[in-house]
């Protein structure tokens, strides 16, 4: 094993520095609550924009599927394309939003992470990294325009893959024809589709998420923190997968715990009040939010300590074996069977 353990750095430096927690926070909650009241103001305002007859309303207060379905397709007969459309235009100005505010955001955690890393191994090894220091502090512009690059792309990866399920949606319906409607193997075919796109997106997201911290250690370009990416994952595999995993392992269990205790309230709907209840989900689904997020801090720190982990505290340790020491020469003093008497009668 190596003398460090990145995902044991990476907890205790999210631990020890709550204020890269709270600068995380900032940026990502901002974000979010922008988002949130975009999408309330904006279905508000367009609810408030479609007429409703007097039949309609009658149809809406029968309380029968059939129809509230008509009346609700009548309502918005003529006026959902300019939604969409809409929709479309929030979204895209949000993911302009989204970029500008993580590029910023993870320029200022990770020089931070990137700055304390280095002080505690030239304490450990007890060389200097002045020089690469100063080379980093040259052209620091470089790795703002970088980020906004690598976080268009990630941008990119979802819109694709929006659109990629779309499209395996429209071809798994291929198998259930309108002559022979079939929705399970519709169904069926859908999933694995899916299943793969999202793995893909996932992964070309986590690649690209990496390569984010190596364009600001670097100061390099987005071709070049891409090529930087892959040379980390192949030099120190195990030691991105246990970071991977290790912080991957306790996000799963804290989303877990969280859907256990949302739980709680919805099932005591009868019997607690409505704001009560809604009140209680808020307020967990914010105490779950600030958890992920400091967990997505002590991923990114062992991410930094893998990277400016020096060679000599990196390599495994391996500790020799001690051995006997091998006699080559021959021992004259030492007798052989036609020396010893008596041993050809015995036989």
């Amino acid at each position: 094993m190596s003398l460090v353990s990145p995902t044991m750095e990476g907890f205790r430096a999210a631990f020890r520095h709550p204020s890269l927690t709270l600068a995380e926070i900032v940026w990502r909650w901002s974000v979010g609550g922008t988002a949130t009241v975009l999408f309330f103001f904006g279905l508000f305002e367009f609810l408030q924009t479609l007429p409703v007859s007097n039949r309609e309303l009658l149809f809406l207060r029968s309380r029968q599927p059939y129809l509230v379905g008509q009346a609700m397709a009548h309502i918005l007969q003529g006026s959902l394309s300019r939604a969409v459309i809409s929709a479309i235009v929030a979204a895209l100005l949000l993911a302009l939003l989204w970029m500008i505010a993580a590029s910023a955001g993870r320029v200022a955690t990770l020089r931070y992470l990137l700055e304390y890393f280095r002080k505690r191994f030239d304490a450990v090894v007890g060389v200097s990294s002045v020089g690469e220091k100063a080379a980093s502090n040259h052209n620091r512009g470089n790795s703002l325009i970088a980020l906004l690059r690598l976080h268009f792309l990630r941008a990119t990866v979802v819109l694709v893959a929006a659109l990629c399920v779309v499209g395996a949606a429209i071809l798994a319906g291929f198998a259930s024809p309108h002559s022979n409607p079939q929705p399970g193997v519709a169904f069926f075919l859908f999933l694995p589709l899916a299943a793969l796109i999202a793995f893909i997106a996932w992964a070309l997201n986590w690649f690209l998420s990496l390569a984010t911290m190596l364009a600001v250690r670097h100061d390099d370009d987005v071709v070049g923190s891409l090529v930087a990416a892959v040379a980390l994952c192949q030099e120190r595999t195990g030691a991105v997968f246990a970071v991977s995993s290790w912080t991957g392992l306790a996000h799963l269990v804290l989303f877990g715990a969280a859907t256990t205790v949302v739980s709680v309230p919805l099932g005591l709907a009868g019997v607690l009040p409505g704001r009560v209840i809604v009140l209680a989900i808020i307020a967990v689904s914010l105490v779950y939010f600030a958890v992920a997020d400091w967990l997505y801090i002590a991923r990114l720190a062992g991410y930094v300590c893998i990277a400016e982990m020096p060679e000599a505290i990196s390599i495994p340790q391996l500790t020799p074996i001690p051995s006997a020491p091998v006699q080559t020469s021959i021992d004259r003093d030492e007798p052989i069977l036609s020396d010893i008497p008596g041993l050809i009668a015995e036989t």
